[in-house]
């Protein structure tokens, strides 16, 4: 972290203002390892790699942590040249190309995927993840002017309320304990007049009851990242000549081939070569398997959080990744 973002920080329990007490190493304006402390209670949160650390080294994100180390690069745009994660960030929030004299928020940084197209809008860009895939971000990333990357948890963030003009979580709100508080957390940290963009698993026939993933997760989710990547991987490389052929199916080949456990983008990536989709399948294949929470909503209870938080200009459509809701903290909202 670069000194001049300790005024982005709060202490993620009493809110008080924090300080830099000790600067162990650092690489030219970076502070590699260190410590910030609260300086009336005297608590003390880590600095290591770079990255201010405010939870355990894991948690139940474990296996995110896992995946996004192996799977750094796999959905950077990048890697792939497919553009899709570009698309997906600006059809979901919205949001004009320059937002220079913004602070934008990110929940749930993963790989960093989104991450760099926020970086390249131009706004002092805070992103946090529970797991150690901010060290994966930092790998693909580096240091940049406009980044504080921070180890943290969505219940308890380090971070001043009311101080954001945007905040943005993709694929992540399903995946935490309690996906509505974790909205109402993030709504905390709007601005008057600052815009929310998330996106959560839906609860429907096709996507929820008929989904096979839901009958193995049980079992699923309480394997070792490990063993299930292992088992994983050497699943989707058995299947994946019948997934070539099933494929081929007009209309509901794709669909059938999701119903077989094995993921697949060739409907949604179509100039993406075999290996790729491959690549895309073993991540995506584990990433639907392995979290310890999986929560899909209705676009009725998901747009009643909208509403409780007291945003104004809400929307609910469906989108890239099921249902995706945007909404504004009003410009004259006082606490």
């Amino acid at each position: 972290m670069k000194e001049r973002h300790i005024e982005l920080l709060a202490d993620p329990v009493n809110g008080r203002p924090l300080q830099i007490s000790r600067s162990d190493r650092r690489k030219d304006e970076e502070i590699i390892d260190g410590e910030l402390r609260e300086p009336v209670s005297g608590v003390t949160y880590p600095i290591a790699g770079g990255i201010p650390r405010f939870v355990p080294a894991e948690s139940y994100a474990a296996n995110f942590g896992f995946q996004w180390h192996r799977h750094a690069a796999t959905q950077h745009d990048s890697h792939s040249g497919l553009g899709v994660s570009k698309k997906r960030f600006r059809d979901v929030t919205k949001w004009d190309s320059d937002l220079r004299g913004w602070h934008v928020l990110e929940a749930g940084c993963g790989s960093g995927r989104f991450t760099t197209h926020a970086l390249d809008t131009g706004a002092m860009v805070v992103s946090f993840d529970v797991s150690r895939s901010v060290d994966a971000v930092a790998a693909q990333i580096g240091t940049r002017d406009n980044l504080l990357l921070i180890q943290a948890d969505i219940y308890a963030l380090p971070l001043r309320p009311h101080s954001f003009d945007g905040v943005y979580c993709f694929g992540v709100l399903q995946h935490t304990p309690r996906p509505r508080d974790s909205f109402m957390a993030l709504c905390r940290m709007l601005a008057p007049g600052g815009r929310i963009a998330t996106d959560v698993y839906p609860r429907t026939v096709g996507r929820y009851w008929l989904n096979s993933k839901y009958w193995v997760r049980p079992l699923t989710r309480r394997m070792r990242p490990e063993t299930l990547y292992r088992l994983t991987r050497g699943y989707v490389e058995r299947m994946w000549p019948l997934a070539r052929t099933v494929r081929k199916i007009p209309r509901i080949g794709p669909t059938l081939i999701w119903r077989m456990l094995v993921a697949d983008y060739s409907r949604e990536f179509p100039t993406a070569s075999d290996e790729q989709l491959k690549e895309w399948a073993v991540l995506d294949t584990f990433d639907m398997l392995s979290p310890t929470y999986d929560y899909p909503q209705t676009a009725g209870e998901f747009r009643s959080w909208h509403q409780t938080a007291d945003l104004t200009d809400i929307e609910v459509v469906w989108g890239h990744n099921g249902w995706e809701g945007r909404g504004m903290l009003p410009r004259d909202w006082r606490q």
